[in-house]
């Protein structure tokens, strides 16, 4: 959304409108399309509130400018490289900072800690600044546009148009797309100031963040651990403070699972409510695509910013937005006390760590004595076995269509000369493909009868949201690992000291990427050795209102992402 040159849009105006859940009530009363808003009026209907450190919630701009007589030093202003995405609007809009001021602060925290976590690969700080510059410009005539000013980080895999697109792809190194992906161009047309790409695994295939281009990413909680993956860059630096809101993409886990890892909030939106062009391999079209089971989406530090960036992002790609329009529904309720709230922290294929079943317990605990109705077991619960096998071969047959005719029968070949394993996950895990040896040979016909399931265990949780508005669950069984660039078919996950396939990272994200669901990851919690834990918030297909609104109330009730020691 581009701002007018008196700074209050019919777009503004109209965008307001559309998300009236954001509003406050005076500001729902006052809106009156093609009526002059003034800056408060602005901040009112955005219900942000204009502070310089979250620990001073309330006070006024005009009481504690923020100034900085000094000049940029990278800490001039306590706090605000952790403000909320909100909060840098409302200063920004104040004029308690600059753009340009907010730019440096984001650059310098940069230069000084990512020699050692490695979350900004590709550095686009020149036309950052010469962004940042035309925001300050567009600031000082009043206008407003939901980003405007604010530093954002895009994840590796999305095209900016003169920035490399590898995917850690070697042979991939200096290609440079002429266009943007269309999330990146609704961040810059929201006002927002691109100041470079996050780091990623090669093909995006770990859950770790390292490839022979970029180096590894570290988890800013533990430099020895992984921060996630794929979108393990974006997660690193929103916990290590340099931005306020970084883009992500997800199919086996990857905005959820570094969310989990470091301490940070993510939203895997309903599929396909967030357009993905331009979220493409290195050298291909960057045409609208029909995704089976991949989705982007924004990570925050809070759970508010989370639905502000989702509802900035959604909506039809342009190219397909002839025949309908965005209109999710509302939230399911407004306080816990109207929600039906189903807990599960065990899965048939993959024991749950002590450290996230507690956390779990005590979330559950907690929501019943706020008024929730919850509960811990249901019959209506579709067969989780059955919904991340039908999962995997969802996976698996997508991959194969990229695999060469010979070596998919030479794969499967290999395939049908294993034995049977008594191991459920493994049996299914080995029937589309070996792990051992990374043989993808599933087939078209293989994804039809895949689909097939899909649709019915679709029926079975529409069934379940009619007596649940949300479901609680694990993200991975574990907080971050231990870094481990060994062979991906030899790697092994921990739970409480007994060891497992690696693949089991996936085992329960598996229900909300088959089916399309939104699927929220809040943080909840630190182990005992300090590293954060979250769970997922998974909903109705298409409701994303209710999971982004009833991660905004766990926020408020037991508290959210807090800086890790020695980046705060």
């Amino acid at each position: 959304m581009r701002s007018t040159t008196n700074g209050r849009s019919v777009a503004l105006l109209s965008w307001c409108c559309q998300h009236r859940s954001l509003l406050t009530t005076a500001a729902k009363c006052a809106l009156t399309k093609g009526k002059s808003l003034s800056a408060g009026t602005i901040f009112k209907i955005l219900d942000v509130r204009i502070d310089c450190h979250p620990a001073r919630r309330g006070a006024s701009a005009t009481s504690s400018r923020c100034t900085n007589p000094g000049g940029i030093q990278g800490d001039f202003m306590p706090g605000m490289e952790f403000a909320t995405l909100r909060d840098q609007v409302a200063a920004l809009q104040a004029k308690a900072i600059s753009a340009t001021e907010l730019l440096e602060l984001t650059i310098a925290r940069i230069e000084k800690f990512d020699d050692k976590v490695n979350a900004v690969v590709v550095r686009d700080f020149d036309r950052a600044r010469a962004a940042a510059k035309q925001a300050d410009t567009a600031l000082a005539r009043g206008e407003f546009a939901p980003l405007l000013g604010v530093p954002v980080a895009v994840k590796e895999s999305f095209n900016v148009a003169g920035l490399p697109t590898t995917w850690g792809f070697p042979d991939a190194e200096g290609w440079l797309p002429a266009e943007d992906a269309v999330l990146v161009t609704r961040v810059k047309d929201a006002g927002g100031v691109v100041i470079g790409k996050t780091n990623v695994p090669r093909a995006l295939n770990d859950w770790q963040s390292y490839n022979d281009i970029y180096g590894t990413t570290s988890n800013p909680w533990d430099l020895t651990r992984s921060p996630g993956g794929s979108s393990g860059g974006s997660s690193a630096a929103l916990a290590a403070g340099y931005v306020s809101l970084a883009l992500g993409s997800d199919l086996a886990g990857s905005l959820r699972i570094p969310a989990h890892f470091c301490g940070v909030y993510a939203h895997k939106p309903s599929l396909p409510l967030l357009p993905g062009r331009g979220n493409t391999p290195p050298r291909t079209p960057t045409l609208p695509a029909r995704p089976d089971l991949a989705v982007v989406g924004p990570m925050t530090r809070s759970a508010a910013d989370l639905t502000l960036a989702t509802l900035l992002l959604a909506g039809p790609d342009e190219v397909e937005s002839v025949a309908y329009q965005l209109a999710l529904r509302p939230p399911r309720g407004e306080e816990l006390r109207d929600y039906r709230v189903l807990v599960i922290d065990s899965h048939p294929l993959v024991p749950t760590g002590t450290v996230i079943r507690d956390g779990l317990d005590r979330i559950a605990r907690g929501l019943e004595k706020a008024g929730a109705t919850v509960a811990r077991h249901s019959e209506l619960l579709p067969d989780l076995t059955l919904t991340a096998k039908t999962y995997l071969a969802l996976l698996v047959s997508q991959f194969s269509a990229e695999v060469p005719s010979d070596v998919y029968r030479a794969a499967q070949a290999t395939v049908a000369a294993i034995p049977p394993s008594n191991d459920p996950l493994e049996s299914i895990i080995r029937g589309p493909f070996v792990a051992s040896h990374g043989d993808w040979v599933a087939s078209h016909g293989d994804w039809i009868k895949a689909d097939r399931v899909r649709v019915d265990l679709a029926d079975q949780w529409r069934r379940l949201f009619g007596e649940f508005d949300v479901v609680l669950s694990p993200i991975t069984p574990t907080p971050a690992f231990p870094h481990d660039h060994s062979d991906l078919g030899t790697r092994t996950l921990e739970i409480d000291g007994a060891t497992y396939p690696y693949d089991h990272h996936m085992i329960w994200i598996s229900a909300a990427t088959a089916l399309g669901l939104p699927s929220t990851a809040v943080p909840i919690g630190h182990s005992p050795e300090g590293l954060p834990f979250g769970m997922q918030i998974l909903g109705p297909y298409l409701e994303d209102h209710t999971t982004l609104r009833f991660a905004e109330l766990i926020e408020q009730e037991f508290g959210g992402f807090t800086p890790p020691p020695g980046f705060a």
